[in-house]
């Protein structure tokens, strides 16, 4: 099941994943990679799919590792031509039951105030269930160029004119009035 917020959802029960570990390829249809493209904003997206593998952790925990892999259709933004870009996004993300994000969250911050590598704050397990989909769209996202390029696009700023009075407000001087014209009012001191 779908929504508008979330096209592509493929939901994981975690009491479902087992001890071993389970690994699961999921692939979009054209309704949802279309739901995408308007979701990120996108022309289009002509392929989709991702990788996973999901691995049990100590106390409800699930590390989930994988890639998402697109091919999206985007608009320059020099030439604003029609372009293709790919997308190849890693993924390494720890899920945990919401009662113990609040003091994994802490972890983190004390992580950073350390030197330490600084890890991610684990994601929300939401009533037992994992959605890769989720996981897959915000991964997709964030590997979308916001300003993409055609290549050997390059942005050629407006030449600046040589003549003085050739620039867009220079006809507005004629209506401007003279100061020693009669026709001029002058303001007087008294």
């Amino acid at each position: 099941m779908t929504d508008d917020a979330n096209p592509w959802s493929v939901p994981i029960v975690v009491a479902q994943i087992p001890d071993t570990g389970m690994h699961r390829d999921i692939d979009t249809g054209p309704g949802e990679r279309s739901a995408l493209a308007d979701l990120g904003g996108l022309r289009e997206i002509k392929s989709a799919d991702a990788s996973f593998d999901l691995t049990l952790m100590r106390e409800g925990r699930v590390h989930v590792t994988g890639r998402v892999k697109a091919r999206i259709g985007q608009t320059c933004v020099v030439t604003l031509d029609a372009i293709e870009n790919d997308i190849d996004e890693a993924i390494d993300l720890i899920f945990a039951p919401p009662e113990q994000i609040p003091a994994l969250a802490d972890l983190v911050d004390e992580a950073a105030e350390s030197d330490a590598e600084i890890p991610d704050p684990p994601e929300p397990i939401l009533n037992g269930v994992i959605d890769l989909g989720r996981v897959a769209t915000d991964a997709l996202f964030l590997g979308v160029d916001p300003y993409p390029r055609k290549p050997g696009a390059v942005f050629e700023p407006p030449s600046i004119p040589d003549d003085p009075e050739d620039h867009p407000f220079a006809a507005l001087k004629v209506l401007k009035p003279d100061a020693n014209s009669p026709n001029s009012r002058k303001s007087t001191d008294k």
